[in-house]
């Protein structure tokens, strides 16, 4: 009812009349004309019956509604179906530069932002020299996880996590199968990596969180640290991912020393992990 209140006959397409209305906005004969369903079964609807839903007439209801991304979403929720992926609202589209503040402020420590295909579309200093990120480079995480050299060289995590890489990217496949682009990802990666073919087959699930990686830097030695995955509801196409130094290693003095001035002048041979 208070979604219908917001939204008044002229912006619905339908002649107002002049008549004075008892209440704002749209009448439920009105919602109902306008989403294809019949009068009684709408007003059942919003009455929450225990009735059949169907995906199609949720999307006509919120269409004529005018609902946004996250109280569509709701309303499938509140329908007992499973709500469609998030979709990034178009007035959240530009939040770039609250999120470049936030991994500029997790200095001295490494962060990256990727797209859902895991290509990296921001990163701070700390990014850049610890783990190799250029922008004459185009990085897409999972890909170069697989493919870049330095990764077998220098991460010697490498093999623990690989299997936990492969099956988190096959959670985000299983999560909308039918996106082009991750199977894009999919087809270049299994192209390039036989490895990568052997740890798909074995078809495990895990969300993305918490993986712990051991990099051996050129310049400090050995970095013991634990990335964190993170989502942002409004920007659900993106993934932030925080490096945070663990007690070994002396880890946490070294990444300060690597963003001095006299570490910058040093990192000439950035390490990938």
């Amino acid at each position: 009812m208070s979604r219908r209140a917001r939204v008044s006959p002229a912006e619905a397409g339908l002649p107002d009349g002049g008549a004075r209305r008892r209440t704002p906005g749209l009448r439920r004969e009105e919602v109902a004309v306008l989403a294809g369903v019949g009068a009684s079964w709408y007003q059942w609807l919003e009455q929450g019956r225990d009735i059949s839903v169907s995906p199609q007439v949720l999307d006509a209801v919120a269409r004529v509604l005018r609902l946004s991304n996250a109280e569509r979403r709701h309303l499938y929720v509140l329908a007992g179906l499973n709500p469609p992926t998030p979709e990034v609202a178009p007035e959240k589209r530009d939040m770039c530069d609250g999120l470049r503040r936030l991994i500029d402020t997790w200095m001295p420590y490494p962060a990256h932002i990727m797209d859902r295909y895991y290509n990296c579309v921001l990163y701070n200093d700390a990014a850049a020299m610890v783990l190799g990120m250029r922008p004459d480079l185009t990085w897409n995480c999972l890909v170069d996880y697989f493919t870049n050299p330095l990764y077998r060289l220098r991460a010697e995590s490498w093999e623990r996590n690989a299997r936990t890489v492969v099956a988190q990217f096959r959670a985000a496949c299983s999560a909308d199968p039918g996106d082009e682009g991750l199977q894009e990802v999919l087809a270049r990666v299994r192209a390039a990596s036989d490895e990568f073919g052997r740890l798909w087959e074995e078809r495990n699930i895990e969300d993305a969180g918490q993986l712990r990686k051991e990099l051996e830097h050129p310049l400090v030695g050995l970095l013991c640290l634990e990335s964190t995955a993170l989502k942002v509801p409004a920007r659900p196409d993106l993934t932030i991912v925080l490096h945070t130094p663990l007690d070994e290693a002396n880890s946490a003095a070294k990444l300060e020393w690597l963003a001095s001035p006299e570490g910058r002048r040093g990192a000439m041979y950035p390490v990938a992990g």
